[in-house]
């Protein structure tokens, strides 16, 4: 009795750790399976619309008054990108990537964490 117990608990384990490992394998594989992102320009229509620029520092100040040289797509809460990445996705433009140092009318300042 004492061995049926063993293995049951052994047997439940492993498949526990089978089911972790194909739920992990599939999350893995999906990420890699992600289309990459095409890089956003200022061509792009919905770019124009609102104004997008790679560089911040480029915002035509007469047309965008509140711009403030300290914004820019890094700090923006519709950006996607890692901390220190040059380029990441952002909500507003799906599929495409901006401009860390990127700027347009939509940004927002990120919450204080």
């Amino acid at each position: 009795m004492k061995n049926t117990v063993a293995s049951r608990r052994s047997a439940l384990k492993l498949m526990s750790m089978a089911a972790a490992a194909a739920v992990l394998g599939e999350r893995v594989a999906g990420a890699a399976d992600a289309p990459a992102l095409v890089a956003l320009t200022s061509d792009d229509p919905t770019a124009k619309a609102l104004g997008y620029v790679n560089d911040t520092n480029l915002v035509d100040a007469a047309s965008n008054p509140t711009h403030q040289p300290s914004q820019h797509c890094a700090t923006c809460v519709q950006y996607q990108g890692k901390p220190g990445s040059s380029r990441g996705g952002c909500n507003i433009y799906p599929g495409k990537s901006v401009s860390a140092n990127g700027w347009c009318r939509v940004w927002t300042a990120k919450p204080a964490t």
